[in-house]
């Protein structure tokens, strides 16, 4: 082989590394939005699973303080598996690292709790 030819195949193979990698990024992109529909999909099962069964056992809908105390805690869980719970990104996936806006909406729920 001539170094032209070998030059030749390398770019090549270069620019199907760019295309693969390319490849792999959209789905990776995939990958975050089905993770992101499942939790929200899972999230709400949960929220009509209890609904349903507070329906079928008469049980009466807890108060307003209850349930503020468990919205707090769903967002912290929520938080904590690596979703945003801020109004900026609310729902996606967070990057390494804490996120301002959510630890700042945290702490002002938990306040409020008080």
């Amino acid at each position: 082989m001539d170094k032209r030819a070998i030059l030749s195949r390398m770019t090549r193979i270069e620019d199907q590394i760019g295309e693969l990698y390319k490849e792999l990024g959209g789905l990776k992109l995939q990958i975050v939005q089905m993770l992101e529909e499942n939790t929200r999909l899972v999230l709400e099962n949960e929220a009509l699973k209890e609904q349903l069964e507070q329906k079928q056992t008469g049980k009466p809908e807890p108060d307003s303080q209850e349930t503020a105390g468990e919205g707090h805690d769903n967002l912290a869980r929520l938080y904590h598996e690596g979703f945003h719970i801020c109004n900026v990104h609310y729902g996606s996936m967070r990057g390494d690292g804490d996120c301002l806006f959510c630890l700042s909406f945290l702490n002002k729920t938990s306040q409020e709790d008080d």
